[in-house]
């Protein structure tokens, strides 16, 4: 993921989707900010933008693991992080991590065995009451907790 989409993205067209869970609330992990500016995979970065402009879930976790990962990887100044991370955060619907969801996560770890910050991320979608969250990093076609389909979109 060597070169990047630097100027903010903006949406125009249809918001019609692809992925069948459009209508129902979904969250999305990391990876997909990440694709989003990714131009050394153009059909997974067309699918993250595609998910982005629907609006969905991102856990605060998601926002801090994008942060980080996006100043070591693309190397730019900080302000400027946070200024691609507030335009592609832009209509997105923040998830905030509480104590409650910390909780939560540890029962995921104990259930499922998720890692630590896969264990957070998937509780906010839970409690933001999500049917689907899309990961490329999580078992694809896992339903956790009766509620929460896994689905890898790339």
């Amino acid at each position: 993921m060597g070169r990047v989409r630097v100027s903010g993205l903006k949406f125009r067209g249809s918001k019609e989707s692809v992925f069948s869970e459009r209508r129902s609330k979904f969250a999305v992990d990391t990876n997909v900010f990440i694709y989003l500016r990714s131009t050394d995979y153009p059909v997974k970065c067309n699918k993250a933008v595609e998910l982005i402009k629907l609006s969905p879930v991102v856990s605060s976790q998601v926002i801090s693991e994008y942060l980080n990962i996006s100043r070591r990887l693309f190397k730019y100044p900080k302000q400027i992080i946070l200024e691609i991370c507030l335009s592609d955060l832009d209509g997105c619907l923040v998830q905030p991590v509480t104590f409650t969801t910390l909780q939560r996560a540890k029962t995921l770890i104990n259930r499922y065995d998720f890692s630590l910050f896969d264990s957070i991320i998937v509780a906010s979608a839970l409690e933001a009451d999500c049917n689907t969250l899309y990961s490329e990093d999580l078992h694809h076609g896992l339903i956790v907790e009766k509620q929460l389909k896994i689905i890898n979109p790339f």
